[in-house]
């Protein structure tokens, strides 16, 4: 792994580790529900979706706002996660600096 990838977010599951698009789309799928459908998304070469991942990266911030706190996970999010047994390695909160 770089140090590029280690800029992003990264995903570490049953002993494979995922980062970028790749990431995402994995999280989709291992939270389930409608959120798994996006995985579909993980046809289109990993170059291509790693350009479009890069543009949402760089401007969530403009487009969605910018928090002064992370997130604390209410309890059924949290359960999701350690149900999952999804580890983030990166947490997408800016406050933090991995």
């Amino acid at each position: 792994m770089s140090d590029k990838d280690a800029d992003s977010v990264i995903l570490f599951y049953k002993g494979n580790y995922y980062n970028r698009s790749s990431a995402a789309l994995r999280i989709c799928l291992l939270l389930g529900g409608m959120w798994q459908l996006l995985f579909v998304l993980i046809i289109i070469p990993r170059f291509i979706r790693n350009f479009f991942y890069g543009i949402i990266a760089r401007n969530r911030y403009k487009w969605f706002g910018k928090k002064e706190e992370c997130m604390i996970p209410s309890p059924e999010l949290l359960q999701i996660y350690l149900n999952k047994k999804i580890i983030p390695v990166s947490y997408i909160c800016s406050k933090f600096e991995v």
